[in-house]
């Protein structure tokens, strides 16, 4: 990621939804060292934050249904929330909740794209995000998965105005030129080299050992989902599910 802070358009926070958060504190504290945090006044509903240091770099939260499957949400910045859920409808997208003001920290809302990913939209007032990129432990990459690339590629430039580098079979996502993520095609057939997945927004976190920590999660009782594999001419990473069920991504520069 070319990111070293939120800026508007790009990723902001990320947050996992889990029916286990305390489960969910002791897993991600094994693998990234995170320091976790909840808040304590009822209305907040048991979110807790994840530190690294004193610096926040995510959240763990309750699942809002029994039928919820766990799952990391990609936030992205905007200046006007209510104006960017009008943009996602126009665009072809599916506003999924309406704006909403989170104490004095910021304004957000649940949008889904053409073919279901989903992501939410944060307008900062009091919290601006995630302090720290591409740290070990911090988020590093983004990677939407979807079944329809072309709609995608119409679709978040026209809500973010996001710049767009492809070459070859890798496509990847600005923000006035500065990459912070990447789309991948879903290939629901014997060729693809992952178990097939519902659109989505995959986070990536940095670590200092590909291997080491897909071993720790494996010893955490996670899953690997894809093993550690070099890119060519790029980082190693490898694609894990936590304990409950919620898949991420990590990689090494």
């Amino acid at each position: 990621m070319k990111l070293t802070e939120p800026v508007i358009g790009g990723p902001c926070w990320v947050e996992l939804s889990t029916p286990d958060v305390a489960a969910a504190k002791t897993f991600y504290a094994a693998l990234f060292g995170w320091r976790s945090a909840t808040d304590p006044r009822p209305e907040a509903g048991g979110y807790t934050v994840a530190h690294l240091g004193e610096d926040p770099v995510a959240a763990l939260s309750p699942v809002h249904r029994p039928d919820q499957p766990p799952t990391w949400t990609v936030s992205f910045a905007t200046e006007d929330v209510d104006g960017a859920v009008e943009d996602v409808r126009s665009a072809g997208g599916t506003p999924l909740t309406e704006p909403l003001d989170v104490f004095d920290q910021g304004r957000f809302a649940v949008a889904a794209d053409p073919s279901g990913a989903v992501f939410s939209l944060w307008q900062a007032h009091a919290f601006a995000g995630v302090r720290r990129f591409n740290d070990p432990g911090s988020l590093s990459w983004v990677e939407l998965r979807t079944d329809g690339p072309e709609s995608a590629l119409a679709f978040y430039p026209a809500v973010f105005d996001w710049t767009v580098h492809s070459a070859g079979r890798s496509t990847h996502w600005g923000v006035d030129g500065a990459e912070f993520g990447g789309l991948k095609e879903i290939q629901d057939d014997e060729t693809s080299e992952e178990p097939a997945t519902p659109p989505g927004w995959l986070p990536y976190f940095s670590v200092a050992d590909v291997e080491a920590t897909a071993a720790t999660a494996l010893g955490a009782g996670g899953e690997q989902l894809v093993p550690p594999t070099p890119v060519p001419g790029g980082p190693w990473v490898a694609v894990l599910r936590d304990p409950q069920g919620a898949p991420f991504g990590i990689h090494t520069p």
